[in-house]
């Protein structure tokens, strides 16, 4: 791993802007974001581009908007087709990519202007495969952008570990759009039948690249108070049917391709998880609220042979392996431990934390 501090790539002068990058585009019923959406895509700086409106079978406007720029600009194609969920269109768009390269955008975000040119430049000086950018969080109030300017280059599996550690520094994330990369190395990857389809194939990704370069600059802007984002979903019952199979998927993956210390970990995390869905589960009006308790009940209860070697990898915190033992002793007592500890020991601790700073 090497940290190119304050790094910016070359720009990348219009005659050797031959290699396209596709951009996938997922449509549905985002007219009020679409446009802007749109002509960010256009608006690169990096010229040659393949602009794939896939349209999910929206009901709005967004099918005529869609045709409209197909109309005005010749590298815009559009594709139609029933609504089918988000995994299909991303499907779709990979399958009528013509280009080297590929990105994907939802149709209510939008992109810096240099964010192509930029990523694509960093990827042929780095000599990287895939490339990812940290991105905006854009509220109604206020945009967020903790970006530092530096760049990461990462060999080989470097970044798939750092993805599954989760730690804030790298926003590499389970998005699919603030990322680029060579089409040649998907090798018949595609995204899962299932929601939450981008965790499965984000561990998939992040194995294939040699090399992989890691840019904290955010050229992403992510919308987060659209309450019908495509990503702004709270807990469902899709927790249970989708994303909870997702992550013991990735367990299965990682073990699959030698990588036991990433799936422990990944366990880590997976179980982590699963406590705090029981907490909320337990705190919530949910009508299947005791089917999905005993789901999750015989979920822990089913791994812990493994947790005493997945609490023992350094990475571990064992605050977390004492939550786990006293739910395996006794879920009420958990559960009053929860309570205590949100609704005294965690405003106490904020109080302090910001005595101190003053």
């Amino acid at each position: 791993m090497r940290i190119l501090e304050n790094y910016k790539p070359k720009p990348i002068p219009p005659a050797r802007q031959t290699e396209k990058i596709s951009v996938a585009v997922a449509v549905y019923n985002s007219d009020a974001y679409l446009d802007r959406s749109i002509q960010s895509v256009l608006k690169q700086t990096y010229r040659n581009l393949e602009v794939i409106l896939v349209d999910d079978g929206s009901t709005d406007n967004c099918p005529v908007i869609c045709d409209k720029y197909a109309a005005q600009d010749a590298r815009v194609k559009v594709i139609h087709k029933e609504n089918g969920g988000l995994y299909t269109t991303r499907n779709v768009g990979i399958e009528a990519a013509t280009g080297e390269y590929l990105a994907f955008l939802d149709g209510d975000d939008w992109l810096d202007e240099t964010m192509y040119e930029d990523m694509l430049s960093c990827m042929k000086e780095q000599g990287a495969d895939l490339a990812v950018c940290r991105y905006k969080w854009v509220y109604q109030e206020e945009t967020v952008d903790i970006s530092t300017g530096r760049t990461v280059v990462m060999e080989g599996q470097e970044m798939l570990a750092k993805y599954l550690e989760e730690d804030e520094a790298f926003q590499i994330q389970n998005a699919a759009w603030n990322k680029l990369y060579k089409r040649s190395i998907l090798d018949g990857l595609r995204f899962p039948a299932r929601w939450y389809e981008d965790m499965l194939y984000t561990v998939q990704l992040l194995n294939k690249p040699r090399r992989s370069v890691y840019m904290d600059t955010a050229y992403h802007n992510y919308i987060c108070d659209r309450s019908s984002s495509i990503m702004n979903r709270g807990v469902n019952a899709r927790i249970f049917t989708d994303l909870i199979p997702n992550l013991y998927d990735r367990s299965v993956y990682l073990r699959g391709i030698g990588r036991n210390d990433l799936a422990l970990l990944q366990d880590y995390f997976l179980y982590k998880r699963l406590l705090l869905f029981y907490t909320q589960v337990v705190r919530s009006r949910d009508p299947e609220k005791k089917a999905h308790k005993a789901f999750l009940r015989q979920k822990i209860e089913a791994g812990k042979e493994r947790y005493g070697e997945i609490y023992a990898i350094p990475f571990a915190n064992p605050n977390e392996y004492r939550k786990m033992k006293l739910f395996l002793a006794s879920p009420v007592l958990y559960r009053m431990a929860m309570r205590i500890n949100d609704s005294l020991l965690v405003p106490a601790k904020v109080r302090l934390h910001g005595i101190l700073k003053k």
